[in-house]
């Protein structure tokens, strides 16, 4: 895959239209009747016409009506979750408002939702297990298995949960847990539950960027003011599971670096 090098900074303040974005998903590459994983900073890409109800629409002009458009729906789990009414926690305006569009499907997972539009949205947030929260049985999984695609708008892979299914497949050692209201029961009533998961900072995701380049997996340019990256879900895990096999904690940061996040997940390696 080739990159798409584009410019708009000296227009940032310029609203860039539906069909504009529309046009450069498609040059970037996105699949008309494909499944697209979208993390997005809203703030990365506007001024765009619409606000965020018109990024989510040129997502899905680019997409056609045969494809399925995904984002993550994520919440703190400190509440009990109903898909319907319970917002989501630092996943963005663009997510926050595609949920609660007509139409839109959302996971029951109580602290990993992710909801869908589109022919396999229901199959994309069909119920999964508790644990791993982001593995092979659960969205960013099931878009793994359809051969979709993922798009990171204005943000880095640092944001990439699929990164998740691949340390879950390469059974990494680290884990750790964290608290989740669940419905207990007939729902009536609500407890909390522990729910284990390959936790860090993240930070280091960001190596992805240089595998992928080198094997020219991933496709960046501009879509309206935003540096994006297009890459396919199976490259992605494909390339993530090889370095996890060489070394599986090359995504904790080193432990001198004074990352409290990665060194919890490093303390549980011992742990276990």
């Amino acid at each position: 895959m080739s990159s798409l090098p584009v410019d708009r900074d000296k227009d940032r303040d310029k609203e860039v239209s539906v069909e504009q974005v529309a046009a450069d998903l498609r040059a970037l590459g996105v699949k008309a009747g494909g499944v697209l994983l979208v993390h997005t900073s809203f703030k990365a890409v506007g001024p765009v016409e619409g606000g965020p109800l018109g990024l989510i629409s040129a997502l899905r002009a680019a997409l056609g009506p045969q494809g399925t458009l995904v984002m993550p729906t994520m919440t703190d789990g400190e509440t009990l979750y109903d898909p319907r009414t319970t917002p989501t926690a630092g996943m963005g305006i663009t997510a926050e408002t595609f949920w609660r569009q007509p139409g839109v499907l959302r996971s029951g997972h109580p602290g990993g939702s992710f909801a869908a539009a589109g022919p396999l949205a229901e199959r994309i947030t069909a119920p999964q297990p508790l644990s791993p929260p982001h593995g092979p049985d659960s969205p960013p999984g099931r878009v793994h298995d359809l051969d979709g695609q993922i798009l990171l708008l204005g943000v880095t892979h640092s944001e990439n949960t699929t990164l998740h299914v691949a340390e879950a497949l390469a059974r990494v050692p680290y884990g750790v847990e964290h608290p989740c209201v669940i419905a207990d029961g007939d729902g009536d009533r609500a407890r909390t539950v522990m729910i284990r998961e390959t936790d860090h900072c993240c930070r280091r995701f960001v190596l992805l960027d240089g595998w992928l380049r080198a094997s020219g997996q991933q496709r960046e340019g501009a879509i309206g003011h935003a540096h994006a990256r297009l890459c396919d879900a199976r490259a992605v895990v494909t390339t993530a599971l090889a370095r996890l096999i060489e070394d599986p904690l090359i995504f904790l940061c080193p432990a001198d670096s004074g990352c409290a996040e990665c060194d919890l997940a490093r303390a549980s390696v011992h742990a276990g």
